[in-house]
């Protein structure tokens, strides 16, 4: 695939950030990478640091607005334009003018609707039929500034959020990599976020408290947050005597105590403040996933 003529700079650091920059490496001539360092004590994956070295791209880090500001003060990129991506640091007007293009931000989601931290999340969350990707010209007010672009995506009704993470960040490369080109040109005309049609709401960081199961909760909203909570925090509760993590489940009817556990078509089954939830795979404190049957099979006296 041919790459465009111009080239951009990358900030990201997280690992959607990461998947990102090697889709659009294919396309774009990549000047520079800018993303957090590795912590002093963190042994694990760094993703963003992984990609960059694997394509041999020249990398510049910073650990807070601070510092980034001044690596900008002394930086000699030729790029006109940026894009910033799952990046975890706010840019400075200093630095976003330092691209005389500005940088350009894929926000997944249809702003202005879920600005802020963790709009994937909360488009599980809220169970809205449809959310996106915005390209947004960065600002330093969060997530405020004009669109270049938006695009579409209507979510499945058993997605989980690492599922809908991958289609989002294809969809985002979809549109960066025809917007991106455009929008140099001179051909893109920038829009007001209202042309989404989208009221505006914001999300933010989860806590490993968001992942324990309210079970007064209606069992339509404990399923989207078992999906929405997929990857972290996960859903954790207290079934009877015994500590699991649900990973899967299904609404059903049902009247009772909320927590309350009872068997139904070979399933456990748990009240909540509306309905219930059949238990279709779990898995126990110290155990390995399992489908409800399974569970039942050797926890049955343990929970009811």
């Amino acid at each position: 695939m041919k790459k465009m003529s111009e080239t951009i700079v990358f900030f990201g650091s997280g690992p959607v950030a990461a998947a990102s920059l090697r889709l659009l490496a294919a396309t774009f001539e990549i000047e520079a990478v800018i993303t957090k360092p590795r912590a002093a004590r963190h042994r694990g994956s760094v993703p963003v640091l992984e990609v960059a070295s694997e394509l041999g791209l020249p990398v510049h880090t910073a650990e807070n607005k601070k510092q980034l500001d001044t690596l900008f003060a002394d930086a000699d990129f030729e790029s006109r334009v940026a894009v910033l991506i799952d990046f975890g640091i706010l840019v400075s007007q200093q630095v976003i003018n330092y691209f005389p293009l500005g940088i350009v931000n894929s926000h997944f989601s249809l702003l202005p609707q879920w600005r802020g931290a963790d709009p994937i999340t909360f488009s599980i969350l809220s169970g809205q039929k449809t959310t996106g990707v915005s390209l947004m010209l960065l600002v330093e007010a969060m997530d405020e500034g004009p669109l270049l672009s938006y695009g579409e995506y209507d979510l499945p009704e058993d997605i989980t959020t690492p599922e809908l993470t991958d289609d989002l960040i294809k969809l985002s490369y979809d549109l960066l990599e025809t917007v991106l080109p455009a929008y140099c040109d001179g051909s893109i005309v920038l829009s007001d976020q209202s042309v989404t049609g989208r009221n505006v709401s914001y999300s933010r960081k989860l806590s490993k408290e968001d992942g324990v199961i309210d079970w007064h909760k209606p069992a339509v909203q404990i399923e989207r947050d078992i999906r929405a909570f997929a990857e972290w925090p996960k859903s954790h509760a207290r079934i009877g005597a015994l500590d699991v993590i649900i990973t899967k489940a299904h609404v059903v009817d049902g009247s009772g105590t909320p927590g309350k556990a009872s068997i139904a078509e070979k399933q456990p089954v748990v009240q909540c403040g509306e309905k219930a939830l059949a238990l279709d795979m779990l898995k126990p404190a110290g155990k390995k996933e399992m489908t409800g049957q399974a569970f039942l099979a050797g926890y049955k006296s343990q929970i009811l």
